[in-house]
């Protein structure tokens, strides 16, 4: 684009020049062509200057270098679908973090209807433009998500209506659109009437289109016959907070607080191994039940950076287990590689370390190979289990039992959300860069632990990268045997 306009420019300063002689020959009105010379030039000017002005191949060759320069990265830069994915993760954002939209737009992370400060306040604010407003909404409007297409076109109208007139060259859409799409929006959110004026307006704009004026004619004949609503109307915005609905567990009882506050606190750790003595494990219990405790510094900067590094390469879009079968889901955004511990020196090191820490057996196929997670843009994973909940499930192929328990190690910082949420349970714990977090995910009689449902809020601002650990059952029975209570 620089070499473009570098090269545009150009041609544009030799057109004015070219202009600027031609209109110097005609400031005298008192000129005659009677002199020889000035009737030449006027001549050849008419019948050979001026075509070549006109029939340049310039500009043409300009644009097609263009053209061809974009064409050479065009297979790198993002696809319809990371642009859709976007637009949805900035309405999931919205959602779990109860954002208001205009505020989204003004580039503030304030929530919507109260005076309280910013959840984050970037240093360098970035405002959303009327175009990027009506996309988002465009993208909920394409899928019947008229909650937030309204919420989001709203924005849009107001923006373009204060932009009304001038033009920008990236702008797919204009005024027009944003009032024909938030129109037939809350026509179909039940507000016949809202949508009645919007038509109202669109038309004002564009008198000749026959469609709008169709439905004013219907809007208004609607409101004549005392139709105020519509059945499958909006219903307000999906449940974030809800657990995945093959799940059905009983009510938990809470452990009370004063016996939980009795056994927090922090520590150092050697857990009996030669591997901690001269650097005990920096031990936090978060709670009691379910046990989760964070080891602080568990990672270094430089490896942390390494296993990035080697996981990069190797990230695809994360899968969920469903059924005997894995897929992608909405409802985990992510990309994720696996990392064998021969992959690394650091690699190893680390899976030394967390033996160490859980006093779990990890040599194959007693755990599974390190997971490196890289969540961007609003990634996030609803509420879910590590264990599985079938006997069917993928994570039996293995031919080593369920899950027994969690290594979560935060490789990075996030400057606002991607938490982890247990949901039952009732707390979260924050992104705390370098450090581990652990829990078991069954009891000691074998079952599944339904305190352990939890999900990763969606990042808010910040890039968070996590390895994971899954360590199973067969391997762990004189590591973690199992109670003499069969309750337990």
């Amino acid at each position: 684009l620089r070499a473009y306009l570098r090269e545009e420019s150009a041609r544009l300063r030799r057109l004015a020049r070219f202009y600027e002689k031609v209109q110097a020959l005609h400031q005298d009105p008192k000129a005659s062509v009677d002199n020889p010379l000035l009737a030449f030039s006027l001549i050849k000017r008419l019948h050979s200057d001026w075509p070549n002005i006109i029939y340049s191949d310039e500009a043409t060759e300009n644009t097609q270098a263009l053209h061809a320069g974009f064409k050479e990265v065009e297979q790198e830069l993002p696809g319809a679908e990371d642009l859709d994915g976007a637009a949805r993760a900035l309405m999931r954002l919205q959602d779990v973090y109860a954002l208001s939209v205009k505020g989204m737009a003004n580039g503030v992370f304030q929530r919507a209807g109260t005076g309280r400060p910013p959840l984050y306040s970037p240093g360098r604010r970035i405002s959303l433009s009327a175009d990027d407003c009506f996309h988002v909404g465009k993208v909920a409007y394409d899928t019947g998500d008229y909650y937030h297409s309204i919420a989001w076109l709203e924005e849009a109208v107001s923006l373009f209506r204060l932009s009304y007139g001038s033009w920008n060259p990236e702008d797919r859409s204009s005024l027009e659109d944003a009032l024909d799409h938030l129109a037939f929006s809350y026509f179909m959110a039940g507000n016949i009437s809202h949508a009645l004026s919007l038509s109202r307006e669109f038309l004002h704009y564009d008198p000749s289109n026959q469609r709008v004026a169709r439905n004013v004619a219907k809007y208004e004949k609607l409101l004549e016959m005392g139709t105020v609503g519509l059945a499958g109307g909006c219903h307000g915005p999906p449940s974030h907070h809800c657990p995945p609905s093959h799940v059905l567990l009983g009510p938990l009882s809470p452990q009370p607080a004063s016996e939980r506050l009795l056994h927090l606190g922090c520590s150092y750790e050697t857990n009996g191994s030669p591997y901690l003595l001269l650097q005990p494990a920096k031990k936090e219990m978060v709670w009691i039940r379910p046990y989760v405790a964070l080891y602080h510094d568990f990672i270094s900067d430089a490896e942390a950076e390494t296993i990035k590094g080697l996981a990069g390469p190797w990230l695809q879009r994360s899968v969920v287990a469903s059924g005997e079968k894995q897929q992608k889901a909405e409802y985990r955004i992510s990309k994720s590689a696996w990392l064998k511990d021969t992959a690394d020196p650091v690699v190893r090191a680390l899976e030394q370390r967390i033996a160490a820490v859980t006093g779990l057996d990890l040599r194959p196929p007693y755990a599974e190979y390190l997971q490196v997670v890289n969540y961007g843009l609003g990634g996030h994973y609803e509420p879910h289990f590590d264990h599985a909940t079938s006997r069917k499930s993928p994570l039996y192929r293995m031919k080593s039992g369920n899950r027994i328990a969690t290594v979560m190690i935060y490789l990075s910082a996030v400057e606002a959300g991607g938490s982890t949420a247990f949901i039952y349970a009732n707390f979260s714990v924050p992104v705390v860069k370098n450090a581990a977090l652990f829990w078991w995910n069954l009891r000691r009689n074998g079952d599944g632990d339904g305190d352990t449902l939890h999900a990763g809020c969606p990042v808010l601002v910040g890039d968070k990268w996590v390895a994971n650990k899954w360590i199973h059952e067969h391997g762990q029975e004189f590591r973690r045997p199992c109670s003499a209570d069969p309750q337990d």
